[in-house]
C-alpha cells in the first residue's frame, strides 16, 4: 500500500506540473475557463433564484386569497353572534382558527423565502460583478503578458540570442532590400557618368566642327587673289 502512495502521489506530482506548464504557456484559456466555471454556477443560481422568486410571488397570492377568506369568515362570525346561531358559529370558529394556522404558516414561509430571495439576488450580483472582474482582469493580465514577452523577445534580438525564425527572416529581407537599393543608386549613378560622357563627345566633335569652319574663314580671308594668267599666242605658220 506505502508503495501504491508513492506512485499515485508521483503520478500526481508529474501530471501537476505537465498541467502548469500547460496553463502557464496559454493563460487565456485559464481565464476562460474560469469564466466559464463562473458563468456556469450564476445560471445555477439564477435558476434557483428565479424558483425562490416564483415560490415568493405564489405564496403572497396564497395568503393574501387567505388573508380575504379570513375576512370574509369574521365578518360571518359576528353576522352569526348577532343573529344567535350558536350552529353557524361554531362552524365559523372552527375556520377562522383553520385559516389563521394556515395564515401564520404561509406568513412564516413567505418570510424564509424573502430571505432566500434577498440572499439569492445579492449572489447573482456578486457573481455578476466577479464575472465582471475577471473578464477586466483577463485583458488586463494578457496585455501585461504580451508586453513582457514582446521586452523579452526584444532583449534577445537586442543581444544576438534570439533564435526564432521569423527574426532571421526579416533580418535576410533586410540585407536583401538594402543591397537593392544600392544597387538601384549604383546603377544610377552608373548610367549618369556614361550619359555625361557621351554629351561630353558630342559638345566637343561640336566645338571642333566650330572651330574648324572658323580656320578655313581665316584661310580664305588671307590668302591673296590670284592675276589672271595670259597665254602667249601661238606662233603662226608662215613665220616659219
Amino acid at each position: 500500500m506505502n508503495v501504491i502512495a508513492r506512485l499515485q502521489n508521483l503520478l500526481r506530482g508529474v501530471l501537476a506540473r505537465w498541467i502548469g506548464r500547460r496553463e502557464h504557456r496559454n493563460p487565456e484559456a485559464v481565464y476562460e475557463a474560469a469564466i466559464e466555471e463562473r458563468l456556469a454556477h450564476y445560471a445555477k443560481l439564477r435558476a434557483a433564484a428565479a424558483g425562490v422568486l416564483y415560490m415568493r410571488s405564489k405564496l403572497t397570492k396564497e395568503l393574501e386569497l387567505k388573508s380575504g377568506e379570513l375576512g370574509r369568515v369574521r365578518r360571518e362570525l359576528a353576522t352569526a353572534v348577532d343573529q344567535d346561531d350558536d350552529r353557524v358559529a361554531l362552524t365559523l370558529i372552527g375556520r377562522r382558527d383553520l385559516l389563521g394556522q394556515s395564515i401564520e404558516r404561509v406568513s412564516d414561509e413567505l418570510r424564509q423565502l424573502t430571505k432566500e430571495a434577498e440572499a439569492a439576488k445579492t449572489n447573482l450580483v456578486a457573481f455578476h460583478d466577479e464575472i465582471a472582474r475577471l473578464r477586466e482582469e483577463k485583458v488586463r493580465m494578457l496585455a501585461r503578458l504580451a508586453n513582457a514577452r514582446a521586452r523579452l523577445r526584444l532583449q534577445e534580438v537586442l543581444s544576438g540570442l534570439s533564435p526564432d525564425a521569423d527574426i532571421r527572416a526579416l533580418e535576410g529581407v533586410r540585407d536583401h532590400i538594402n543591397r537593392l537599393v544600392t544597387e538601384t543608386q549604383l546603377s544610377g549613378e552608373l548610367g549618369d557618368t556614361e550619359l555625361e560622357r557621351r554629351l561630353g563627345r558630342i559638345r566637343e566633335a561640336e566645338a571642333e566642327s566650330a572651330a574648324r569652319a572658323q580656320l578655313d574663314e581665316l584661310k580664305r580671308a588671307r590668302k591673296p587673289a590670284l592675276l589672271p594668267l595670259v597665254v602667249p599666242p601661238a606662233a603662226s605658220s608662215s613665220a616659219s
